[in-house]
């Protein structure tokens, strides 16, 4: 990379046209059409590069916790607040509910503008223990929105039921919905729902994610799940939306299609474009900036979870029977379950906690499971931070102010024919990681991301594993 290029990343506003520069070779124009909570947009994101012909930009989120280090109350209210224009649409407009739910929305504001207020707000919000009239079915899309559907069903306490998509392949399941995200690095989604509950009725699905684009992956599982399980109701929630006229169009024709609604919700909707052509040149790893951590502990926490016992097979053919998490949403969970988790995360917070040996602790998230590792965060005290490995391939730029300063890449435990990255840690920028996954991988799987933990710089890697090991005498195949 050209390190004589500059960060350009101050946004200038003209004519309600927010202008973001980006390497100081292209520009995004950003047109607010509607912003429900009058959030600022620099709480929201910041910008990167990306070496792609389809796109060549990035929206990197601050409250999703996944390649910027946040504040995990901070993440856990974007949830809660698309939870909250939910209810706003779906309940009765009396007087009552029309003053509540704009001292929440008052409340919310303050919490995700100051990481500070987030935690009160968050844990007011999940006290109020929202209810609707009916039944709801929230679906989060993986890998980034698995923890956003999450915090956003938790909200709610009853009469509601959460399931994300997954990539991982389980061939002893049949998946309830399968589809195509068709501008993704990943493109096959599934759902694999235990119960069957997960789609069934006639009640509104929430379908979840953290930015929609043009919402062709929204329509495709839409139509699919239509197909199988109609009903008349749907909601898009997200962060960002930028869907043009022509992509709400689509919509449109889908809904006099099927003969049903689509109700977007977001924090976030407007238009915008892209001025100037990036020349970038692939990124290498900032090997300059690594140096072998001081120590490497692992640990297992699985006694303190309850297990689910699957069989995945990889994008290499090669299977493995370490278990899943029984409540992370892959496969499904109701609101029955919802203190049960809270009491095992309560569990593994303050064991964690107890391990502490800095005050600048960050608790990092793996893949898709991002949820649990993030509520175990926001229970671990005070100077902890969170956030998530992710499949997403960014340009890293070491200057000040941009997105993405730092990365390194990984075959992935679970696939090695997936690559993984973390981004944004830099040498002695913590006293402690603690790195939590969900399955128990061999030692030959994890050797990858061992190696490039230990060359992040930090004096103390903890590696908690929350699953169990393959069972003795299970090979791969």
């Amino acid at each position: 990379m050209n390190s004589s290029i500059l960060s350009g990343s101050c946004p200038s506003t003209n004519n309600n046209i927010t202008t973001f520069p980006i390497l100081d070779q292209f520009s995004l124009n950003v047109q607010v059409t509607h912003n429900p909570l009058q959030l600022p947009l620099e709480s929201l994101f910041s910008m990167a590069a990306r070496i792609n012909k389809k796109r060549s930009f990035l929206f990197v989120s601050k409250l999703l916790g996944k390649h910027i280090p946040v504040n995990p109350y901070t993440s856990l209210l974007s949830g809660a607040a698309l939870a909250v224009l939910l209810y706003e649409h779906l309940t009765e407009k009396t007087e009552e509910t029309k003053v509540q739910i704009t001292e929440w929305k008052r409340e919310m504001v303050e919490g995700l503008i100051d990481p500070q207020q987030a935690r009160q707000v968050y844990n007011m919000l999940l006290q109020e223990s929202l209810s609707l009239p009916e039944t709801i079915r929230f679906v989060g899309f993986a890998e980034t929105a698995t923890a956003l559907g999450h915090s956003m069903y938790e909200m709610f306490a009853d009469q509601a039921s959460y399931i994300h998509t997954t990539r991982e392949y389980v061939p002893a399941m049949h998946p309830d919905i399968q589809f195509e995200e068709e501008h993704s690095h990943a493109m096959a989604h599934r759902c694999y729902a235990l119960d069957h509950e997960a789609f069934a009725g006639e009640g509104p699905i929430v379908l979840v994610d953290d930015e929609i684009t043009t919402g062709k992956t929204t329509l495709n599982i839409i139509r699919d799940i239509q197909a199988r399980y109609p009903r008349k109701q749907y909601v898009i929630a997200s962060l960002l939306d930028w869907r043009t006229e022509a992509d709400e169009l689509r919509f449109a024709e889908l809904e006099a299609e099927l003969g049903i609604t689509i109700t977007p919700l977001s924090l976030l909707k407007g238009r915008i474009e892209v001025v100037g052509t990036p020349q970038l040149e692939p990124t290498q790893q900032d090997e300059q900036l690594f140096h072998p951590a001081v120590t490497l502990q692992t640990s297992t926490v699985a006694d303190d979870f309850e297990q689910l016992h699957a069989t995945s097979e990889d994008g290499e053919g090669k299977r493995s029977t370490a278990s899943y998490v029984q409540h992370t949403g892959r496969f499904g969970m109701q609101s029955r379950h919802n203190g049960e988790l809270r009491q095992e995360i309560s569990r593994i917070a303050e064991r964690l906690r107890t391990q502490r040996t800095g005050e600048r602790t960050l608790v990092m998230g793996t893949g898709e499971f991002m949820y649990i590792p993030m509520r175990i965060a926001a229970e671990m005290g005070e100077g902890v931070l969170y956030q998530s490995t992710t499949r997403s391939p960014i340009h890293t730029h070491p200057a000040p102010g941009y997105a993405v300063r730092s990365g390194a890449g990984y075959a992935s435990p679970e696939d090695a024919s997936v690559h993984n990255f973390i981004y944004n840690i830099a040498p002695g920028q913590y006293d402690e990681i603690f790195v939590l996954l969900e399955r128990q991988m061999s030692e030959e799987r994890m050797e990858p991301m061992l190696k490039v933990l230990g060359q992040l710089g930090c004096g103390h890697i903890h590696i908690v594993y929350c699953g169990l090991p393959e069972k003795t005498g299970d090979n791969e195949q």
